[in-house]
C-alpha cells in the first residue's frame, strides 16, 4: 500500500482528497444529473449539479450562425455537470471550489483568428454561498467578454480544462486512464507530495501541439515561488536540493527539465533559451488524479467514486449496488437517565423521550423555567438542539452548498417538525441562509461592490471563518 506524508495546512494530502470526495458532490447529486443528462435534458442536468447556465443558444445562432451553435449545443448535451464538480479546481483546507475562477472548457475557432470559450465560472468568495458553477460563452471582445461583477472573467491559462475533456465530456472519459498514466504512477519510483512528473512530458506536447508549436519551454508550476520548465532545448540535470525534481529518471521520455524556483512573479510567465514566453502547463496535468492516489492508498472504496471516473480507472470493478444500506434513521438512542437506560426518538416529527409519561414531562420542564435541573433525557434532547455530535458532517454540507444533505441529517436527528433552538447548529443555519441572499444578490447583479466589507470581513463574519479563526487563537 502506498502511503503519503505530505501535508495540507496540517492535514495529509489524502486525508484533504478524502474529505472533498465525501462531502463536495454527493451521490444524490450524480444520480440526479445523471438520469436527467441521460434523458436528454442538459439544462436540468445542470440544475442538478447546482450549475446555473449563462449563456442561450438563439442569440447565438443569431450572432454567430446556427452551425457554431449546433456546436456549442453538442458539448452542452455531453457534459456531466456533476463530473465537472467533481474535477473542478479545489483550495485548502476545506477543499471548496476555488473562488472567482474561470475556466475554459473548449475553444471554439472562428472566422480568421477569432476564438469563443465555453467557460465555467465560480463567483467571489463573498458569494461562494451554495458552491455553485455557472457556465457562459466568452471571446476577448464583443458582448460576450461581459461577466457582471465577476472579478476575473478572463480564461485562466494555469486552471484551463480545455484540453482536459475526459474531466466533463461523456464522449472523453474513457481517456481517464490514460491521461492519469495509471500503468506509469503504479510503476514508477514517483514523489510523494501528489507530482504527477511521470506525465509532464507527454502533456507538454500536448500542450504545445494546441497551442501550434513544435517544441519551447513549458514551465510547471509547483507552488507560488517554485517553478520547473520543461524545454527540448534545456540541459538536463539532477536537482537534488529541498522541493526540487530529481529529473534523472525521465531523460528518455521527453524535454529536458530546469528547476526556475528562484523565479517568483506571477507575471506572463518565463521564457525560454530563444526569449519566447513559456507556455503554463494546465494544474490538470501538474499533479495526479486524487482518485488514483485515494484508491492504491485504501482511503477510498471504489464504489464512492464517481460511476464515470471508476468505469475509467477500474474496468473491470462491477457496478456500484445502487440499493443503500439502512442509515439508521429512526432508530431510538439510548440515554442514562438516573441509574436508568432511557430511549428518545422522534415522535410526530418531534424528538421526544420515549420512556417518560406527559405528567413527568411538564413537571420537568417547569422545573427548568424555573432555573432548576432536568431529566438527563431532556438534557440529551437539548444538547442535540444546540450542539448534536453529527454537527461537523452539518457544517461540511453546508460549507459545500449540498443544504438538502444538511436538512436531511437535521430532520434524521431532531425530527421533521422540530423547532432549534439557540445554539451553535441554528447559527450554522442561519448563516447559510444569509449567504445564499448574497449569492442571489451577486447573481441578479444588485450588489454595490464598493459597499460591500472587504473579502477578509465578509468572511470572518460566516460560522465556517469563525470557527477557523478560533482555532488559530488555540494554544
Amino acid at each position: 500500500m502506498l502511503m503519503h506524508h505530505s501535508t495540507v495546512n496540517g492535514r495529509s494530502r489524502l486525508t484533504f482528497w478524502s474529505h472533498v470526495r465525501e462531502f463536495a458532490v454527493p451521490a444524490s447529486m450524480i444520480e440526479s444529473a445523471a438520469a436527467r443528462r441521460q434523458a436528454g435534458d442538459w439544462s436540468a442536468a445542470c440544475a442538478a449539479a447546482r450549475v446555473d447556465v449563462d449563456l442561450h443558444l438563439r442569440g447565438l445562432a443569431r450572432t454567430h450562425g446556427r452551425q457554431f451553435a449546433d456546436v456549442v449545443r453538442a458539448d452542452l448535451r455531453h457534459l456531466a455537470p456533476d463530473l465537472l464538480r467533481w474535477h473542478f479546481p479545489r483550495i485548502r483546507p476545506d477543499g471548496l471550489l476555488r473562488p472567482g475562477l474561470t475556466a475554459s472548457l473548449a475553444r471554439y475557432r472562428l472566422d480568421g483568428d477569432d476564438e469563443v470559450h465555453l467557460v465555467a465560472r465560480t463567483p467571489p468568495a463573498w458569494a461562494d454561498a451554495g458552491q455553485r458553477i455557472s457556465l457562459a460563452l466568452w471571446e476577448p471582445s464583443g458582448p460576450l467578454s461581459r461577466a457582471g461583477g465577476h472579478p476575473h472573467p478572463r480564461p485562466n491559462r494555469r486552471f484551463r480544462l480545455d484540453l482536459h475533456r475526459h474531466l466533463w465530456d461523456v464522449r472523453r472519459t474513457s481517456e481517464l486512464r490514460e491521461r492519469a498514466g495509471v500503468e506509469q504512477w503504479v510503476t514508477a519510483d514517483h514523489p510523494a507530495d501528489g507530482r504527477a512528473a511521470h506525465r509532464w512530458a507527454a502533456e507538454a506536447a500536448l500542450l504545445l501541439r494546441a497551442e501550434g508549436r513544435a517544441d519551447g519551454a513549458v514551465v510547471v508550476r509547483l507552488g507560488a515561488r517554485q517553478r520547473i520548465v520543461l524545454g527540448s532545448d534545456e540541459a538536463r540535470h539532477r536537482s537534488t536540493g529541498s522541493g526540487r525534481l530529481d529529473a534523472s529518471s525521465h531523460r528518455s521520455t521527453g524535454p529536458g527539465l530546469r528547476d526556475a524556483s528562484s523565479h517568483r512573479s506571477n507575471g506572463p510567465g518565463l521564457r525560454d533559451a530563444s526569449g519566447r514566453q513559456g507556455t503554463i502547463l494546465p494544474d490538470a496535468a501538474t499533479w495526479v488524479l486524487p482518485d488514483l492516489e485515494l484508491w492504491h492508498a485504501g482511503a477510498i472504496d471504489a464504489d464512492r467514486l464517481h460511476p464515470l471516473v471508476r468505469s475509467a480507472l477500474l474496468p473491470d470493478h462491477p457496478p456500484a449496488d445502487s440499493a443503500r444500506s439502512p442509515d439508521g434513521a429512526g432508530i431510538p438512542r439510548l440515554v442514562d437517565c438516573r441509574g436508568s437506560t432511557h430511549r428518545i426518538g422522534v415522535v410526530n416529527g418531534v424528538l421526544t423521550p420515549l420512556d417518560h409519561d406527559p405528567d413527568d414531562l411538564r413537571r420537568e420542564a417547569l422545573l427548568v423555567a424555573l432555573g432548576g435541573t432536568g431529566l438527563p433525557c431532556l438534557q440529551a434532547i437539548d444538547a442535540a438542539h444546540r450542539h448534536p455530535e453529527d454537527l461537523d458532517d452539518v457544517r461540511a454540507r453546508l460549507d459545500h452548498g449540498d443544504v438538502a444533505g444538511a436538512l436531511a441529517i437535521v430532520e434524521d436527528l431532531l425530527g421533521p417538525d422540530a423547532l432549534l433552538l439557540s445554539g451553535e447548529l441554528r447559527d450554522e443555519l442561519q448563516t447559510a441562509a444569509e449567504r445564499k441572499v448574497v449569492h442571489g444578490l451577486y447573481r441578479a447583479e444588485l450588489h454595490d461592490v464598493r459597499a460591500l466589507p472587504s473579502t477578509k470581513d465578509t468572511l470572518l463574519t460566516s460560522a465556517r471563518a469563525r470557527r477557523r479563526h478560533a482555532a488559530f487563537r488555540r494554544p
